[in-house]
C-alpha cells in the first residue's frame, strides 16, 4: 500500500507553510501562484507539486521578497533561487523550512546540504536542540493533523537519527574517561520513537561515560543481562506511548524485582507517560525528569 499522501487540503497548507488559509486565497486570486483542484462539493485541494511551490514561496517572502515580485520569477527559476539562499542563510527559521521542503520532497540532498551548512557555524548539540527539537515539535504537529504522511516521517526522522548516531560513534573512538557510573539507555517493549534515547546517549558518551545502548522495545526480563555483568548501573528511559498508563505501574514493579537482587542500580525516565507515575511512592532509585535538557544537566 501506498501511504505518500499525495493530496493537501489548504488547511494541510497552513500548517505546513505558516501561511494562513486567507492569505493563500488572496496569492491563488490576485497572483495566480497555486492552481488547487476542486472536488466534486468545491473544496479546495492541493497537489504535492502545490505545495513545494507553496513553501519555497514561504521560504522566499519570509527572506523579505514582497509577493508581487515572487509572483515575476519563472517557476523554474524558484526552487534555485531558495536553494541559494539557504546556502548562504542557516538561522534557524531557514533551516528548519529547508528540512519542511526536505521531508516533502524525499530529498536527501537538500536535508544534507542544510545540515552542513548549519554545522559549519554551530556545534551538533546546538543544532539538535535549536534546530531538530522545534522541527520534531512541529513534525508532531503535522502528524496530529494529518498534513503529513507516515512516509515522510520516517524518511526524516530516520536521516536525523543518522546524525545523531554519526556524531555518537565520532566520540566512541575515545576511551571513556568516567568509570564511577555505567549508562544503560533503552526503550520498554513496544516503544519505538527513539530520536531523544539516541540523543542522550550522545550527551552521555560526549561526557566521557560507558554507554552500552540497548535501543527499542526491550523485554524488561533481558536487563538482567547487564545487571549481571556491571555494577553502578544507570539506566535510561524515554517513554513517549509505552508502557501505556495500565501498563506503567506493572512495568515500575517488575523493574523494582529486578534492582531488589543487584545493588546499585539507577533508573532514569523521562517522556509524556510518565506523568502516570505517582513519584511520591517510586523507590529511592528511581528518578523522573520533564526533559532532555534536566538529564543532560545531571550528567
Amino acid at each position: 500500500m501506498n501511504n505518500v499522501k499525495k493530496n493537501f487540503s489548504i488547511r494541510d497548507l497552513e500548517n505546513l507553510s505558516g501561511i494562513k488559509a486567507h492569505t493563500i486565497r488572496i496569492w491563488e486570486k490576485r497572483y495566480n501562484l497555486l492552481s488547487p483542484e476542486r472536488t466534486s462539493t468545491n473544496i479546495r485541494t492541493y497537489s504535492i507539486s502545490s505545495l513545494q511551490k507553496l513553501l519555497n514561496i514561504t521560504l522566499l517572502y519570509n527572506n523579505n521578497y514582497k509577493i508581487s515580485k515572487i509572483a515575476k520569477i519563472p517557476e523554474v527559476d524558484i526552487p534555485l533561487l531558495v536553494k541559494e539562499i539557504v546556502s548562504k542563510n542557516s538561522t534557524k527559521h531557514q533551516a528548519i523550512n529547508a528540512l519542511k521542503l526536505a521531508m516533502i520532497n524525499f530529498d536527501q540532498s537538500l536535508f544534507n546540504n542544510t545540515y552542513t551548512n548549519i554545522t559549519a557555524e554551530t556545534s551538533f548539540r546546538e543544532v539538535f536542540k535549536d534546530i531538530f527539537i522545534p522541527f520534531l515539535n512541529e513534525l508532531g504537529f503535522l502528524w496530529q493533523t494529518d498534513s503529513i504522511s507516515p512516509a515522510h516521517e520516517h524518511f526524516i526522522t530516520g536521516l536525523i537519527k543518522q546524525k545523531i548516531i554519526v556524531n555518537t560513534e565520532l566520540l566512541q573512538h575515545q576511551q571513556a574517561v568516567k568509570n564511577d557510573k555505567i549508562f544503560v539507555p533503552f526503550l520498554p517493549e513496544n516503544e519505538i520513537h527513539e530520536i531523544g534515547l539516541l540523543y542522550l546517549n550522545y550527551e552521555i558518551v560526549l561526557r566521557g561515560y560507558k554507554s552500552i545502548y540497548l535501543g527499542q522495545t526491550i523485554p524488561i526480563d533481558t536487563l538482567e543481562d547487564v545487571m549481571k555483568y556491571f555494577d553502578n548501573i544507570c539506566f535510561v528511559s524515554y517513554f513517549t506511548v509505552a508502557p501505556s498508563k495500565e501498563k506503567i505501574e506493572k512495568f515500575m514493579a517488575d523493574f523494582n524485582s529486578l534492582a531488589k537482587i543487584h545493588t546499585n542500580i539507577e533508573l532514569w525516565v523521562l517522556g509524556r507517560q510518565t506523568k502516570h507515575l505517582e513519584t511520591s511512592i517510586l523507590p529511592n532509585f528511581v528518578r523522573t525528569f520533564t526533559s532532555i535538557d534536566q538529564v543532560v544537566q545531571e550528567l
